[in-house]
């Protein structure tokens, strides 16, 4: 894991935009398991989610102090231009495989880009971009309602599209792990670790079947998450009682034109 003092620069408090949104509907059975989203729902995302697949940035200015850092002698343009054009490659290549909704190694996507298989670079330039083209920040009294659910004793989870320092933001940020905050470490889905990504039914079906082997029925679940698309649809659709999170401006997606 990185350590946070080598990324104290990226870790701004964001505020999050109101959305004049109001709470309703209830909830129609007792909740057992609670499982979140993280990019627009625990946390705020400047981009609205994880921002791996972007074409254009606007930090050009940044991305090209980092590159400078790393001894990388490219332009930010070249560099967003080989990010994009690798990742629809494996995309491509994923589809052709039968998955619907591709997600790719971030790790691996930097190693083609960079031109090098060092981990001690790849890894940290990888995050280093990640938060300059996609700042986050914990949603507020996010600590507060992981200890309330964790006091009702209330197994909580998270299916996330994600790489591999997802997880890490908790730390950073809250100074603590995951199983620290209660999350049980068997309802953990990331996108990269099965290279599929939300709205796919594949993370919830892994959700749902280690639930049910714990003796969790779907309607005893709730999903929380920011985007009707990639996060209620496909949590109804296996059975889950949904709470849409429209605690953010930039992050909500009402996919209404979807």
């Amino acid at each position: 894991m990185i350590k946070k003092s080598d990324i104290n620069q990226y870790l701004h408090p964001l505020k999050p935009l109101p959305t004049a949104m109001s709470a309703t509907g209830e909830l129609r059975h007792k909740v057992q398991s609670i499982l979140f989203d993280v990019y627009g729902t625990l946390f705020i995302s400047g981009s609205g989610d994880i921002s791996v697949s972007q074409k254009k940035s606007s930090a050009h200015g940044q991305i090209k102090q980092l590159l400078t850092k790393y001894s990388i002698r490219r332009t930010p343009e070249d560099i967003l231009h080989a990010l994009h054009s690798s990742i629809e490659a494996r995309h491509g290549a994923l589809r052709n495989k039968g998955v619907d909704h591709p997600e790719v190694i971030i790790e691996q996507i930097w190693e083609q880009v960079l031109g090098t298989e060092d981990q001690t670079i790849i890894r940290p330039f990888a995050v280093e971009f990640e938060f300059i083209t996609n700042p986050v920040s914990p949603m507020p009294h996010l600590a507060i309602m992981l200890s309330a659910c964790r006091h009702q004793n209330i197994q909580m989870g998270i299916i996330s599209n994600a790489q591999f320092y997802t997880p890490w933001l908790f730390k950073w940020f809250l100074n603590a792990s995951l199983q620290d905050l209660g999350f049980d470490s068997d309802l953990l889905f990331y996108s990269y670790q099965y290279q599929v990504a939300k709205p796919s039914l594949t993370l919830f079906k892994c959700a749902a079947e280690k639930l049910k082997a714990n003796g969790i029925e779907p309607q005893k679940v709730l999903y929380v998450g920011n985007d009707m698309r990639n996060d209620i649809y496909p949590a109804q659709a296996i059975g889950f009682q949904t709470a849409l999170f429209a605690g953010d401006r930039r992050c909500l997606r009402l996919r209404t034109n979807d």
